[in-house]
């Protein structure tokens, strides 16, 4: 069984605590205590979870998070949200616009499990791309067009992601293939 980071826990208190009081609008003592206790009842549940080990390096702490770089990570994730969810609109929009699926293979060099965690859900939650499986260092992606995976495979979400843990500029993504068809696929 893991030990949980006592910063962990911290955090993920004070986390759900100004979720919780931006979604519920008051700050009386009835709402602040009914969010105590449902915020400490969701970590009882969570920490139950996150003692099984899935990966070696999962216990890394929230410490080696460089966390000058999370406030503008998370802007511009917003902006690549926005920018793929309007591609995407367009080929909804104007069926002349050509659907290219495609599944994207890549092997990526991030420090840790959480570095690859962001990694696929900031390419999921952008329009037009799915993670569809990380094994080790492999990812497999699948894409609406090639515009979609475009950002990934010249690197561009990668290092973003590597430099919230790591103050490098280095190349992420290596081993980049692209598979347009069920018969490249096999």
């Amino acid at each position: 069984m893991k030990k949980i980071p006592i910063i962990n826990n911290i955090l993920m208190f004070i986390s759900l605590m100004v979720f919780w009081v931006i979604m519920s609008g008051f700050l009386d003592a009835v709402h602040l205590s009914m969010g105590v206790v449902s915020v400490l009842f969701v970590m009882f549940l969570t920490n139950k979870i996150k003692k099984e080990v899935f990966f070696d390096d999962e216990m890394q702490s929230l410490g080696e998070v460089r966390f000058i770089k999370v406030i503008p990570y998370i802007f511009w994730l917003i902006w690549q949200i926005l920018v793929s969810a309007a591609k995407v609109v367009a080929i909804i929009l104007h069926p002349t616009l050509p659907i290219e699926p495609a599944i994207v293979r890549f092997k990526v060099n991030l420090p840790n499990a959480q570095a690859k965690a962001i990694l696929g859900n900031s390419i999921t939650l952008t329009p037009g791309t799915l993670t569809v499986d990380i094994e080790g260092d492999e990812f497999v992606v699948h894409a609406l067009s090639s515009a979609s995976y475009t950002g990934i495979i010249n690197d561009e979400m990668p290092k973003k992601v590597n430099q919230l843990f790591l103050n490098t500029d280095a190349s992420v993504i290596s081993d980049i293939k692209i598979y347009r068809s069920e018969e490249e696929l096999n």
